[in-house]
């Protein structure tokens, strides 16, 4: 079976130009080229979290949003092994994938905070009432792939909270980092 390459030669190098800027401006932006529903820029904001672990004091940069999240040490770190964090969306969205980020292997000696299984729950307005909550997906963050990955929403619906079970991470008994959370899908206007 014969495979179909692109022909370089058959692109112009105003094409060329064309894709390489939209790769760079794509990155430039935020890495994935989705729209981040979560972002403080837009009015998301961290409602609530389990307790934070005391080896940070970055906790309140992180929730101001006044903090390069990749940088390594500059996490929102969870006390143990586990935790939660609930995060008030910019708008009522539909979502279609959750994205997490940990610091890249590339420049970590010592990975084992990183978030490994979690849930995720969203609701829309007062989430104080468990039968409000809606399990939109579970996934395990996976230390041998890239340090951004992004899990599919299984059963989306309108959110405009969300709420991040994380059920253990790669080994830290001490604390869990998390570098960076993005809510992606499309708007939804509630009446």
């Amino acid at each position: 079976m014969e495979k179909t390459l692109i022909s370089w030669d058959r692109l112009e190098r105003d094409e060329v130009r064309e894709i390489i800027e939209k790769e760079i401006a794509k990155h430039a932006a935020d890495g994935i080229g989705r729209v981040n529903y979560a972002v403080a820029s837009c009015g998301g904001r961290v409602l609530k979290h389990s307790e934070p672990s005391v080896l940070s004091s970055r906790l309140s940069r992180w929730i101001s949003g006044n903090v390069h999240r990749d940088a390594t040490g500059e996490c929102f770190p969870l006390k143990g092994d586990n935790g939660f964090v609930e995060v008030k969306l910019c708008t009522s969205v539909v979502p279609e994938a959750i994205t997490v980020e940990h610091v890249s292997k590339s420049v970590a000696l010592d990975r084992s905070n990183a978030p490994k299984g979690c849930k995720v729950l969203g609701w829309l307005g007062d989430g104080e009432r468990k039968e409000k909550m809606h399990l939109l997906t579970r996934f395990r963050y996976d230390l041998k792939k890239s340090n951004v990955q992004t899990f599919n929403v299984v059963d989306p619906t309108v959110v405009d909270t969300i709420r991040l079970e994380f059920m253990s991470n790669h080994g830290n008994p001490n604390f869990t980092c998390i570098y960076r959370v993005r809510v992606h899908g499309h708007e939804s206007y509630v009446a």
